[in-house]
């Protein structure tokens, strides 16, 4: 699902567990290829991780906030704070990895 900078608070600041978001925009080929990738794992991590996507053409304010310069950016937040990020199209291994700190 989407979040934008009208809906962050309640949804990623405010979650209750772990919160993946990707920032992309429709024209980023290395988000189009990083889509299905976070759609797994929305699905394999269900109860236990949320995924949102940003979209950073559509909410720059967000996007401005967290210093996003280069995307895909995933980003895990916990407890309303950022955790991790991750820059680029990279493998579900590595997002795998760097998300099981804060499952």
């Amino acid at each position: 699902p989407a979040v934008t900078d009208e809906t962050w608070q309640s949804l990623i600041i405010e979650a209750d567990g772990p919160v993946l978001v990707e920032f992309w925009a429709p024209w980023c080929g290395p988000c189009r290829i990083i889509h299905p990738v976070i759609a797994e794992l929305s699905t394999e991590y269900d109860g236990k991780l949320k995924c949102f996507k940003l979209n950073t053409d559509e909410s720059p304010s967000t996007t401005t906030k967290y210093g996003i310069r280069s995307i895909p950016t995933i980003m895990i937040f916990k407890n309303g704070l950022k955790k991790d990020a991750i820059i680029g199209s990279v493998p579900k291994t590595t997002l795998i990895s760097n998300m099981k700190k804060f499952l």
